[in-house]
């Protein structure tokens, strides 16, 4: 940042007393409960969903050999799955789903010990998935779906008829066919939005990269038994990448106009 945005940014606040910033907390503190409950009603919510039973045998290709979907679970009675951004046509994994996983290891062993499961599926093959999770330094679970139904059934994968001849559904909407986007679309004009972004660091051009999609789903497991219960994308899944909520208790916020994450040993090489 500037020093010039900077001074504009800090001029935009407020100066004050101690006393008016305690009353001025004091204020939001009550709105910060208020949505504490509601949060804790959401959560009910989505226990309260009715589970729909899996009857499609999906098999993933794993560190331990070929998996059903109920071996996914590694023993316990839930499954958190997280969708990530790595099709077959990338060279790397997508890194913003990579700067949410770089929270995974943190909590995986203790929703491990807790019933829960914790895992990523992806489509690209399984010894790319591998290369990538060495690279990262991560341990959780990740399976990859690459001759399977199961992206494409759970929302997060679409083939390249239904993105340009159908419209594809995501987050629970419909989204018109989208005509052909050249590899170099946004590069040379410096583009920072992220899908341009993502695209160009993913080794894509941008159609390539949004033919994946993120996402997490949850799923039950009960007398052999696997029950769908859960899924959320896109902005859903903002309290489950760890650096917002931080960012959102920082002083200058998101403060962001653009892609600025990289993955987690890239920066300083720009």
């Amino acid at each position: 940042m500037s020093k010039e945005t900077d001074m504009d940014t800090m001029a935009k606040h407020t100066i004050g007393t101690r006393e008016a910033w305690l009353a001025a907390r004091l204020e939001l503190l009550e709105d910060e409960k208020e949505l504490t409950r509601r949060s804790d009603e959401m959560a009910r919510r989505r226990q309260a969903l009715p589970w729909v039973r899996v009857d499609k045998d999906y098999r993933f290709d794993t560190d331990e050999g070929n998996a059903s979907l109920a071996d996914l679970f590694r023993g316990n009675s839930q499954l958190l799955v997280y969708h990530f951004m790595f099709g077959p046509d990338y060279k790397a994994g997508c890194p913003t789903c990579s700067s949410i996983a770089d929270g995974f290891d943190g909590f995986a062993v203790h929703l491990a010990n807790h019933d829960v499961t914790l895992a990523a599926v992806s489509r690209a093959p399984l010894a790319k998935l591998q290369a990538y999770k060495q690279r990262m330094g991560w341990t959780f679970p990740w399976a990859s779906s690459l001759d399977g139904d199961f992206n494409f059934d759970f929302d997060a994968s679409y083939s390249e008829a239904q993105q340009r001849e159908t419209g594809i559904e995501y987050n629970y909407r419909r989204e018109p066919p989208m005509a052909p986007i050249p590899f170099t679309m946004g590069k040379e004009a410096g583009d920072q939005s992220p899908p341009v972004q993502n695209a160009i660091m993913t080794g894509t051009d941008v159609s390539t990269y949004l033919r994946e999609r993120p996402g997490m789903s949850a799923f039950a497991l009960e007398d052999g038994v696997v029950y769908h219960t859960y899924s959320t994308y896109a902005r859903g899944l903002d309290g489950l990448w760890g650096m917002y909520q931080w960012l959102d208790r920082a002083p200058r916020g998101r403060n962001e106009t653009g892609m600025w994450w990289r993955r987690h040993d890239e920066y300083g090489k720009r």
